[in-house]
């Protein structure tokens, strides 16, 4: 099955209340109270109660709350977003990594760093986009998320996205690009062309570009020319609007 069939039919399942899957091994339903992971005054956020959410504050609080996924009891902190809620860009990552997990802020690493010199290439800085990440969490060892995490947190992404209502929505890297656009192919192909990302909550698509991922620019420094030729063509459409 595609990956974008893979997303649409394990979203279709979380919509109609399935929210277990079936393992090779027993799960532990009725552990010690001491061993139990989720605290007996918060059972965690229901999915199916994402549609009463219309702001931050509460988007926020639901991701902290949300016990859906199993990262969240590896990692240190819980990554919800940085940077100006009000800007008209966004820009949506992959994953936190082991910097982003011991401050709780995204791209504040070496990919970080990288980030904020490309944004700084066209007139851009951290008061003038929002940043999040597809899955909030740091997978262990900064492996790519699966699909299953990835299905699991993608509610809450299209949801922050139609709450900030940005008027350009930059994906950073593969994983981000092909979850939210819902297409199979890599990012060399979805890189390079403009994009048109929709969801239930927002009146009109919002105009998608797809670029590489600082940490893959890092490790592949050659791509660098492409990246600089995308971040042009963004600029020429923010320039465009002013």
């Amino acid at each position: 099955m595609k990956n974008n069939q893979t997303l649409s039919s394990l979203k279709l399942l979380l919509d109609s209340g399935v929210n277990e899957f079936l393992d090779d091994v027993p799960r532990k339903y009725y552990a010690n109270p001491k061993e139990s992971k989720i605290s007996s005054k918060n059972q965690g956020f229901k999915m199916n109660n994402l549609n009463n959410i219309d702001n931050l504050t509460d988007l926020k609080n639901a991701v902290y709350a949300f016990e859906g996924c199993e990262l969240k009891f590896k990692a240190n902190n819980t990554v919800f977003a940085d940077g100006n809620p009000k800007a008209k860009i966004m820009l949506v990552g992959e994953a936190p990594g082991k910097d982003e997990d011991a401050k709780g802020v995204p791209f504040v690493g070496q990919a970080g760093k990288l980030l904020d010199k490309m944004l700084l290439a066209i007139g851009l800085d951290r008061n003038k986009v929002y940043i999040t990440n597809i899955v909030p969490w740091r997978p262990p060892g900064n492996r790519q998320p699966s699909t299953e995490e990835i299905v699991m947190c993608v509610p809450f992404v299209q949801k922050h996205i139609e709450i900030i209502r940005p008027e350009l929505l930059i994906l950073l890297g593969g994983t981000a690009s092909k979850a939210l656009l819902l297409s199979d192919d890599g990012i060399m192909r979805l890189r390079g062309k403009w994009h048109k990302y929709s969801s239930y909550g927002l009146a009109n698509p919002v105009l998608t570009r797809a670029l590489f991922h600082p940490a893959f620019l890092l490790r592949s420094p050659s791509y660098k020319r492409l990246a600089w030729e995308d971040l042009l063509i963004i600029q020429k459409e923010i320039n465009s609007k002013q």
